[in-house]
């Protein structure tokens, strides 16, 4: 809404997304809409994991479509050599944002026993986790 005020209170919303060569979307969801992803350029592979644990992904290029459902834990990741593009649409003004890697390893205070125990791995694991996602100096 910052970028385009006219979409306040239209229920709708846009992200342009560029992704170099090699790079990801990390895990994320958007609690409050759904996300229409168009490739406008370039290719991408894709994923969403269902409210069953069941993952599904996609090779997607150039003019292709892809709807993640709404909450869905979601991905998108350029394994290519050349520079993708893709246009969001979301059926909100407002969809929301959560990054997993940023709310778990992050900026947050989950305790690191509560993460190993979550994540069944040791406490060392998961600070070197946090490590590599804080932000440097």
């Amino acid at each position: 809404m910052a970028e385009f005020p006219a979409l306040n209170g239209q229920s709708v919303s846009y992200a342009v997304l560029s992704y170099g060569p090699g790079s990801i979307n990390p895990t994320h969801t958007h609690p409050r809409a759904s996300e229409l992803l168009l490739v406008l350029d370039g290719a991408l592979s894709i994923g969403f994991v269902d409210t069953a644990g069941k993952p599904f992904t996609q090779d997607l290029a150039a003019g292709d479509l892809f709807v993640f459902p709404k909450g869905t834990v979601h991905w998108q990741y350029n394994s290519g050599t050349q520079p993708a593009k893709a246009l969001s649409a979301f059926e909100s003004a407002a969809a929301g944002l959560v990054s997993l890697p940023a709310t778990l390893f992050g900026a947050s205070d989950i305790d690191d026993v509560v993460l190993s125990k979550s994540f069944k791995t040791d406490v060392a694991t998961i600070q070197k986790l946090k490590a590599g996602l804080s932000p440097k100096p």
